[in-house]
């Protein structure tokens, strides 16, 4: 099983910003091929599934990511080579995209979070330009 994770904050007031950008790309990848049930309160995420990939947006805001990352690595036993982790990324050019494995968070906080949450970096990140 694989798990793929957008980054960005809950709530209307942030569903446009550029922090968001993780949020918007599960949207996209899930519009009418699946469907979510709400918050799970174990994850504290909202979590799709579209055949053997688990899609997540955490909703404890960028900050505590890790929180429901870790959650769903060890309910769902994902091994740490198949989760992707896709975020805004304010030193790249918009439009600009770069994958990486086994990095440190490059200061961005929701990574952070995984990273300490996990006490591993060695998970793929999707960095997206803004």
């Amino acid at each position: 099983m694989k798990l793929i994770v957008g980054l960005g904050n809950p709530g209307a007031e942030y569903a446009l910003t550029r922090h968001n950008l993780g949020f918007e790309v599960i949207d996209r990848l899930v519009a009418g091929k699946a469907t979510s049930s709400g918050v799970n309160k174990k994850l504290e995420a909202i979590l799709y599934k579209m055949g053997d990939t688990l899609l997540l947006k955490p909703q404890t805001f960028m900050n505590l990511s890790g929180v429901s990352v870790v959650a769903a690595v060890n309910f769902y036993k994902i091994d740490l080579n198949d989760l992707l982790v896709i975020h805004d990324d304010v030193d790249f050019e918009l439009g600009e995209v770069k994958h990486q494995f086994d990095r440190s968070s490059a200061g961005n906080k929701g990574v952070d979070s995984i990273i300490k949450a996990l006490n591993s970096q060695a998970f793929n990140r999707l960095r997206l330009g803004i």
